[in-house]
């Protein structure tokens, strides 16, 4: 579904991440781990097309999406959140959700400027499809809430149905915990495994929370100042040494 290939993006003389690949199927769940700075919402960035990479390639079900512009990787399969929420305020819970949508809109300029009944049916169909991913992260009796109004871990799950409505083939989570509380990061769990499951589509994970990484990846990704230092099962990298270094420094790891 996804494939990324030796992808680097510097800036200036800051090397963000280099020569980093991955791949990801259908119902996988791979966790991207590191200490700050280590390139992981570069990465995102980079398969999201907010960054075209200086080298490399990303290719989703078999297409070249390297190079296009973010809002077609967007329609080509390419869902995401943020690091920080961004949610509109002055918006319902259901009007930021549906902002997500009219990119895939059906209907013509004329439609737009006029209610004609194709405009109508689209806003409508609109509507349903948005409060069936409200009801699928559990938010649909808050459509008519303010999303400021909201405790922070009901607005990370608004973020993530904004993404749904998308309909995406991989979802890209940078950092989905921060700032939650246990009981909100076991919901926050729970939520992305279910997702998984019944949608079927590939999830990469950025998180600091290491037991939330290490209980829902099939395969997790390690970088450290940009580069990949390893890869593979949640119990090989917690016990690969270079892992620990990265995370505890030399000295503390040799302890």
């Amino acid at each position: 579904m996804l494939e990324v290939r030796n992808v680097s993006k510097s800036f200036g003389g800051v090397k963000a991440i280099q020569d980093v690949s991955l791949t990801a199927k259908k119902g996988d769940i791979i966790g991207i781990i590191g200490p700050n700075g280590a390139g992981k919402t570069t990465l995102f960035n980079v398969i999201s097309g907010i960054y075209t990479a200086d080298k490399g390639s990303v290719i989703l079900d078999g297409k070249d999406i390297t190079k296009m512009e973010q809002y077609m990787i967007t329609r080509e399969g390419i869902g995401r959140t943020f690091q920080n929420i961004r949610l509109f305020r002055g918006l319902t819970v259901l009007e930021n959700v549906m902002c997500a949508f009219d990119p895939l809109s059906r209907y013509s300029i004329i439609d737009g400027l006029l209610p004609t009944p194709r405009r109508l049916a689209e806003e409508k169909r609109g509507r349903e499809i948005c409060e069936h991913y409200l009801e699928v992260v559990g938010m649909l009796k808050y459509k008519n809430e303010r999303p400021e109004n909201l405790p922070y871990g009901l607005q990370r799950k608004l973020e993530i149905a904004r993404a749904l409505t998308c309909q995406p083939k991989v979802l890209l989570l940078d950092e989905p915990a921060a700032g939650l509380n246990p009981t909100e990061v076991m919901e926050l769990t729970e939520l992305i495994s279910r997702l998984c499951e019944e949608i079927g589509f590939a999830i990469l994970l950025i998180e600091h929370r290491l037991e939330l990484v290490m209980g829902i990846s099939h395969k997790i990704h390690v970088l450290n100042f940009g580069k990949p230092i390893a890869e593979g099962t949640p119990e090989e990298i917690k016990e690969n040494p270079d892992v620990i270094k990265a995370y505890l420094g030399e000295e503390e790891a040799k302890c």
